[in-house]
């Protein structure tokens, strides 16, 4: 057998997640190595938006998107058959970007830190060592970054507990100037939409539903305001779709391994908030790591999840219950001063109390 190859850190997955928790690694001086079965730029299907609590976290491992063109929005604006009610996010404003061009964006970030990448690997965890392509890596630390289907977190005994539930989301880009300085929700009787600005000319609009429609434009028949603003929109893309999961371990370390991103547990999409989380893991794992005890890491992940889960509940319950989401529209309608306190609390600029 060939000569191990060393690292301080190996990652598994090389998405938003594991290139952030790379980055971060790597400004505490580790020495990282990413590897992923896929070529760079890796696409997915999600909302495509970033509220300011992302852009803090993306901040905080030197990234930033002024020179890039994206689209901006102002706040979350939610669309029900009873009218439409708005909030603004009490500072900052959100960006929304493709998927595609914010990934070549951390990779450009990890490259400059001095990050190492395997693309187009296969990887087979193994104690203190990794296979990689059939070549033995040995490894301090090993961070599952790979998704719903971890295969280091089954590796690792942290495969407790399943899902407590599973949605499936349907994305596709229209060529049309966005209407709304908000990102907007739609709320239908079987699913959602909802509608992220990606550049001047350019909307992101994605579904969620609790059963997989029979296609995508059949979905948007639930939506009648929203087909009445794409009725001149060019179609830019095909459709691409993913599970979204809620799902929580009880832990997400062990020993000199951690999860990350949704191989760590997830929010639903609806909360908007996946990549705002992973940023945050990242950098806490990064602390973890330079301080070598991920004892630090398990707790600041509790931490980190507990308010988008805590959202995301609650939104599930009004797409599953039509009386509770009549209500709640109507009294976010009539009420605006606690949707816009709702959504401080939820980008993290009102504490919980």
């Amino acid at each position: 057998m060939r000569k191990p190859f060393q690292t301080d850190v190996f990652i598994a997955g090389g998405g938003p997640a594991g290139l952030s928790a790379a980055i971060a690694a790597r400004l505490q001086g580790l020495q990282v190595l990413v590897a992923d079965s896929l070529t760079p730029p890796i696409d997915k299907a999600c909302g495509e938006g970033l509220m300011p609590d992302s852009l803090e976290a993306l901040g905080v491992l030197g990234i930033s998107l002024d020179a890039v063109e994206t689209g901006v929005f102002r706040g979350i604006r939610f669309v029900g058959g009873s009218g439409a009610t708005e909030a603004r996010f009490p500072q900052g404003t959100g960006r929304g970007i493709r998927r595609t061009l914010l990934h070549q964006i951390l990779i450009d970030r990890a490259e400059s830190v001095g990050v190492q990448f395997s693309w187009r690997s296969r990887v087979k965890a193994g104690r203190e060592r990794v296979t990689l392509n059939d070549r033995p890596v040995e490894y301090r630390w090993l961070i599952g970054a790979d998704g719903n289907n971890s295969q280091v977190r089954r590796f690792a005994g942290l495969e407790v507990g399943r899902a407590s539930q599973q949605r499936v989301g349907l994305r596709r880009h229209f060529r049309v100037r966005p209407w709304s300085e908000f990102v907007e929700i739609y709320w239908g009787e079987t699913c959602q939409a909802y509608v992220t600005p990606i550049g001047p000319e350019e909307v992101c609009v994605a579904v969620i539903s609790r059963n997989k429609p029979a296609s995508f434009e059949n979905a948007l028949t639930e939506f009648a305001p929203l087909l009445h603003e794409l009725r001149t929109a060019e179609v830019c893309t095909s459709v691409r779709g993913a599970l979204t999961l809620t799902r929580r371990f009880p832990a997400v370390t062990t020993k000199n391994v951690a999860l990350i991103g949704e191989a760590s547990g997830s929010a639903d999409a609806i909360t908007g908030e996946g990549l705002a989380v992973c940023f945050r893991q990242a950098v806490a794992l990064g602390r973890a790591l330079s301080a070598q005890t991920l004892q630090i890491y398990e707790a600041e992940h509790r931490k980190i999840m507990a308010l988008p889960q805590f959202m995301g509940r609650a939104m599930l319950l009004m797409d599953m219950s039509p009386r509770v989401r009549t209500r709640t529209l109507s009294a976010l309608t009539n009420r605006p001063e606690v949707f816009q306190q709702m959504l401080s609390i939820h980008v993290g600029a009102v504490p919980v109390t």
